[in-house]
């Protein structure tokens, strides 16, 4: 049986998709998109058109972690402003249809640079054009006026930092297979050195070019931000810190081996953090804190898959390599926090 079959039962969907979605028409197919390392996402195509479904993972859930509500929110909401993001179509939050809450929206036809390979295929110009186009996409995000939008309850700014290294922590006690004593050197430090937040903002959480699909005739124009499962009102700087961690060739084996991200050629982060303190109008300061947070982050992220992985609960293919991150990302977040060479 496929993996699709597995995961959909579109019989379901259908006559669900007929009470609460009736734009999807028709009988339907669906096809599991390469690249996610978290929500599953499938390809619905029907005689009227394409979506895209999102559903949590099999397994690992923790609380408030894959909140389909709150990603189906923020996109609805972002719909219209200079954010580019996806159509929202319809939310089901009740289980008895798939076993798990889903989120459809419109399928928006573009470019998904995730390897290497894929970023070849882009002149030097091009890959400069679309990394800047991606730190210009998270500044108008940053922008956006959220109580104008009715986001103002989606988040609580005042002490976003703080919860971020409390969660992240306790994360890592729901899914660590090993221990790790720089992990936990690390977790300590972000405690001791908790600063105010710079400002707030509608963060993203997780802005990387591989969740971003371009114009396929224009790099440097961004059709859509996806994967907003990590949005809430927080410090943009911890958006803007974590896509610099994202350039670290110690991610690399989180996305199989082969990052778009951490090629050079693409901008050094300070280009990419010069070009967004200009389109921000932000004072960016010190960012050591922020960078620490962000390797802390992705670290335990990456542990998270690599258990899923080693308990046989992911879908698809590249999880081998996962596991060997995490090391890696605890020492380099030690380093940014320090000034000391990993």
């Amino acid at each position: 049986m496929s993996t699709t079959a597995q995961e959909l039962d579109l019989t379901a969907l259908r006559h669900w998709f007929e009470r609460h979605a009736p734009e999807i028409e028709g009988p339907v197919t669906a096809e599991l998109l390469h690249g996610g390392r978290s929500n599953l996402t499938f390809r619905i195509d029907g005689p009227a058109g394409s979506w895209v479904l999102r559903r949590p993972p099999l397994g690992g859930l923790t609380p408030s972690a894959h909140d389909m509500g709150r990603e189906f929110r923020v996109v609805r909401a972002l719909w219209g402003t200079d954010v580019p993001v996806a159509r929202a179509v319809a939310l089901c939050e009740d289980p008895d249809v798939l076993g798990v809450p889903f989120s459809v929206v419109e399928h928006v036809a573009g470019t998904v640079v995730r390897s290497r390979a894929d970023l070849e295929r882009l002149p030097r110009a091009g890959a400069e054009a679309c990394a800047y186009a991606l730190v210009d996409a998270m500044a108008s995000l940053h922008a956006v006026p959220y109580d104008e939008i009715g986001l103002g309850r989606f988040g609580r700014p005042e002490g976003y930092l703080g919860r971020q290294v409390s969660r992240w922590r306790d994360q890592w006690d729901r899914v660590a297979t090993r221990e790790l004593p720089d992990l936990m050197r690390l977790h300590g430090l972000l405690a001791q050195r908790l600063p105010t937040e710079s400002a707030a903002a509608i963060v993203h959480g997780d802005v990387r070019v591989d969740n971003a699909i371009l114009d396929p005739d224009d790099p440097s124009r961004v059709r859509a931000l996806v994967d907003w499962e990590m949005a809430t009102l927080g410090d943009p700087l911890a958006d803007l810190a974590l896509h610099l961690v994202y350039r670290d060739e110690a991610f690399e084996p989180v996305l199989g081996g082969s990052a778009a991200s951490v090629s050079d050629r693409f901008p050094a982060p300070a280009a990419l953090a010069e070009r967004y303190a200009r389109a921000s109008e932000r004072d960016l300061g010190p960012l050591d804190f922020y960078l620490g947070l962000g390797y802390f982050k992705i670290a335990v992220i990456a542990e998270g898959i690599h258990a899923r992985y080693a308990d046989g609960l992911t879908v698809g293919d590249g999880f081998e390599t996962v596991g060997s991150a995490v090391p890696r990302l605890a020492a380099a977040g030690l380093a940014a926090l320090t000034g000391r060479t990993p």
